[in-house]
C-alpha cells in the first residue's frame, strides 16, 4: 500500500510539472462578440489530456496522446456585424487599436486571398493544359475531371466574389449622432484640426444640420416660403442651405476627407468595446471617434393623450418640420392656444399673433405663473412683458393651469382651474424639455441622477473616445457647479469643443453659455448664468431708441449669442449704436422698460445677468460672473454696463 501511495505521488507531481506547458497549448479560446454582450469560451478537458493524466506520465505522454487523438485547430465564430472570409489567425494579425484600420486590413486580406485564388486557378489551368497535351490522360476522363473542377472552381470563385461584393460595414474615422447646431460646430471643430477628416452624421431627421433658433424668431417675420434653410435673418443677410455633405456611400469610396449624412435613421446601440453603433435599418457603423449629440425632445402633458382625436389637434415645437406644420396652420387662419409662459412660448405667441392678424386667426395663451418668463424675469419686468405679449394681440390666461381637455365639434376645448373655457383649432404645448438619453442608458454611460444628462468631465468626455455636447451633455461649471443647458450658443461652443478634442485638442470646457429671446423685431434679450426670479435682483434701466432692438443691433453688426452659423470662428466685436439720454428709469414706477440690465446675486455675488435690448455687452456680463466679487455696495453695480453714455 505504502508503494502505491508513492507511485500516485511521483504521478501526480509529475502532472503538475506538465500543467505550464499543457496551459499554453491547450488553452481556453475566448472571444467575446461585438454586441459586448455575449461571451462564447471553451475549458473542456481534451482527450488528449485525460489519457495523460490517466497515464500518469510526464510530456511524452501528451506527445503519444495527440498523435493517437489528433484535435481540430480551435476557432471561434465571428460576429456577424464584422464576418467575413478572414481566419481567426490573419484577423488576429490585423489587428489594431483602431477599428477602422482593422476594417481595411480585413478587406486587404479578402483582397490577397482572392489574388492567391486566382494565381492557384491559373497554375491548376496550365498543368492541365500540359498533361492534355503529352496525352497522359484518357481524354475522356480527363474531360470529367477537369469540368469537375471548373464547376468546383466557378462555385468557390462566385462565393469569394459574392462575398467581396456583399457591402461591408459603413467605416469613418469621426462619427456624430445627431442633427443638430452641436453637431453643425462638431464638423467645424473636427476640420480645424483634421484637415483629412471623414466624418459621418447619423440623425433621426430628414434635414441636414440646421439653427433652431430662427424657428420660433425670424422666419414668422416673412414669407411662408423661407425653409428654415434659405432665409433672411434680422440682419438682412441672406442665409443658405449647405451643399458640403456627401452621401454615406461617396464618403466610403472616397479617398478624400469629407462629412456625410445618414438621415432618418436612429443608432439603437453603441459597443464601446469594439466601436460599433447599431443602426435602427439593420446596418452597423465603425468609428474611432464619437459624439453624442441628440439633443433632447419637448414634453406634453398627459390630459391630451385620452383620445387620438385629440392628440391630432397637438403641436409640439422642436424642428424644422414642427415649424412648417405650424406655420402652415397659422397661414389657414387656425386659432391656436399656447400652452406656457416661457420663452419659447411667449416667442411662438407673439408670431402667431403677428402672423395670424391678416388670417382672421386668434391666439390665446395659457400658463399658472403670474406673467409671462416668471420663471426667469422679475416680477415688475414679468408684468411689463405680459402687457407686451397682450399689446401684439395674444389672448394672456396668466394664474391659470389647463385641468382638462377634449374636443368640440372641430376645436380642442381647454377646461382651466378658473372655470374658463378656452377654444381653438390647435395645441401648442411649450412647457420645456427632457434630454434624449436613452441612447446613453442602453450603452451603459453615466446619467446625471439631478440634472438628467450624460455625465460628462471637463473635456465633455463620457468615456474614452465618447463624448457628449449640446443639450444632453451634463456638465461642470467651475463657477457655478455641474449644469445642463439648453440653448444655441451652448449647444454650438460645446460642439465646436467637443470636435476640436476628438481632434486631439484635450481642452477643457468652461464657457458661460448664454440665451437670448424676442418678442418680435423690437424687444429682445440676452441672458447668462443662473437667470431665477427666486433671487435677489438689481435692476439698471434708461430709456431706448429706435437703435436699441434685435433688428438693428444685428443690422449694426452684433451677432446674436456671439456665434454666427455662416461663420462660428467670428464673434461680436463691433459696438452697437445708442444714443440714449441721461434719464434713469424709476423701476418703482415704471411706464416702459427701454433698455437695462438685471443683476442676480447670490451671497451678494453676481450668478445671473439679463441684458434687455442690451447688445454686444456679453463678455462684460461673463467676466463679471466668473470674477465672483462679493459686493457689498449694491450701487456699484449700476456703473457696469455705462447705459446712461451717450454715444454719437
Amino acid at each position: 500500500m505504502a508503494c502505491a501511495r508513492l507511485r500516485l505521488n511521483q504521478s501526480l507531481q509529475r502532472i503538475s510539472s506538465c500543467n505550464l506547458s499543457f496551459s499554453r497549448l491547450v488553452s481556453p479560446v475566448r472571444h467575446a462578440s461585438t454586441s459586448g454582450k455575449n461571451v462564447a469560451s471553451s475549458s473542456k478537458v481534451s482527450v488528449p489530456m485525460a489519457l495523460a493524466v490517466a497515464l500518469g506520465a510526464g510530456g511524452l505522454s501528451y506527445v503519444v496522446a495527440d498523435i493517437l487523438f489528433p484535435q481540430k485547430k480551435p476557432t471561434v465564430i465571428l460576429s456577424g456585424k464584422l464576418s467575413s472570409v478572414v481566419s481567426p489567425s490573419e484577423k488576429n494579425q490585423a489587428v489594431t487599436d483602431n477599428p477602422i484600420e482593422n476594417h481595411k486590413a480585413e478587406h486587404d486580406v479578402i483582397s490577397s486571398q482572392e489574388a492567391s485564388k486566382e494565381e492557384t486557378l491559373e497554375f491548376t489551368s496550365k498543368t492541365d493544359n500540359q498533361k492534355s497535351s503529352t496525352g497522359q490522360n484518357d481524354p475522356e476522363s480527363t474531360q470529367v475531371v477537369n469540368e469537375n473542377t471548373r464547376d468546383q472552381n466557378t462555385t468557390s470563385s462566385s462565393t469569394q466574389e459574392q462575398q467581396l461584393s456583399s457591402p461591408l460595414p459603413l467605416a469613418a474615422t469621426y462619427v456624430i449622432i445627431g442633427g443638430g447646431p452641436a453637431a453643425f460646430f462638431a464638423i467645424r471643430g473636427i476640420m480645424d484640426r483634421d484637415k483629412t477628416a471623414k466624418i459621418l452624421i447619423i440623425s433621426s431627421e430628414q434635414h441636414v444640420p440646421y439653427a433652431r433658433t430662427p424657428l420660433s424668431k425670424e422666419l414668422w417675420f416673412q414669407d411662408s416660403a423661407a425653409d428654415g434653410f434659405t432665409f433672411i435673418d434680422w440682419g438682412n443677410r441672406r442665409r443658405e442651405k449647405p451643399t458640403f455633405y456627401q452621401t454615406a456611400e461617396e464618403l466610403m469610396l472616397s479617398e478624400e476627407p469629407g462629412v456625410a449624412i445618414i438621415t432618418n435613421t436612429r443608432v439603437t446601440a453603441i459597443d464601446h468595446f469594439d466601436k460599433i453603433l447599431d443602426l435602427d435599418d439593420g446596418r452597423s457603423v465603425l468609428y474611432s471617434k464619437c459624439l453624442i449629440a441628440t439633443g433632447g425632445r419637448p414634453k406634453s402633458l398627459s390630459i391630451f393623450d385620452s383620445s387620438p382625436d385629440l392628440k391630432q389637434r397637438v403641436v409640439l415645437f422642436r424642428t424644422l418640420d414642427d415649424y412648417t406644420r405650424l406655420r402652415a396652420l397659422s397661414d389657414e387662419g387656425k386659432s391656436v392656444a399656447v400652452v406656457g409662459g416661457g420663452f419659447l412660448g411667449s416667442e411662438l405667441a407673439v408670431a402667431l399673433s403677428n402672423n395670424a392678424r391678416a388670417r382672421s386667426g386668434k391666439v390665446s395663451q395659457i400658463f399658472p405663473e403670474y406673467g409671462n418668463m416668471a420663471q426667469i424675469l422679475p416680477q415688475y419686468l414679468c408684468e411689463w412683458t405680459t402687457k407686451k405679449v397682450t399689446s401684439f394681440g395674444v389672448n394672456v390666461y396668466s394664474n391659470s393651469r389647463v385641468k382638462a381637455a377634449d374636443m368640440d365639434g372641430e376645436q380642442v376645448a381647454l377646461h382651466l382651474d378658473t372655470g374658463a373655457v378656452v377654444k381653438a383649432d390647435y395645441v401648442l404645448v411649450a412647457v420645456g424639455m427632457e434630454p434624449n438619453i436613452e441612447l446613453a442608458q442602453q450603452s451603459g454611460l453615466e446619467i446625471d441622477p439631478v440634472k438628467g444628462g450624460i455625465l460628462v468631465n471637463s473635456e465633455l468626455e463620457a468615456r474614452r473616445d465618447i463624448w457628449a455636447a449640446g443639450d444632453v451633455a451634463s456638465f461642470y461649471d467651475i463657477t457655478l457647479g455641474r449644469r445642463r443647458e439648453e440653448h444655441h450658443d451652448h449647444a454650438a461652443v460645446s460642439g465646436r469643443l467637443a470636435g476640436e478634442n476628438m481632434a486631439g485638442a484635450r481642452k477643457p470646457y468652461f464657457h458661460q453659455s448664454i440665451f437670448w429671446s424676442d418678442l418680435g423685431s423690437s424687444v429682445g434679450f440676452e441672458a447668462i448664468g443662473i437667470v431665477d426670479s427666486s433671487l435677489q435682483t438689481v435692476g439698471v434701466w434708461a430709456r431706448a431708441t429706435e437703435l436699441d432692438t434685435p433688428k438693428a443691433a444685428v443690422e449694426t453688426g452684433n451677432i446674436r449669442g456671439g456665434i454666427d452659423e455662416a461663420d462660428p470662428a467670428a464673434t461680436s466685436s463691433v459696438e452697437a449704436a445708442s444714443k440714449a439720454t441721461n434719464e434713469t428709469i424709476d423701476v418703482n414706477d415704471p411706464t416702459e422698460f427701454g433698455k437695462g440690465a438685471v443683476f442676480y446675486l447670490r451671497d451678494k455675488k453676481v450668478v445671473g445677468v439679463v441684458l434687455w435690448n442690451v447688445f454686444n455687452k456679453m463678455p462684460i456680463a461673463r467676466r463679471l460672473i466668473r470674477e465672483g466679487k462679493t459686493y457689498e455696495d449694491l450701487s456699484e453695480l449700476t456703473k457696469v454696463f455705462r447705459l446712461h453714455e451717450s454715444k454719437e
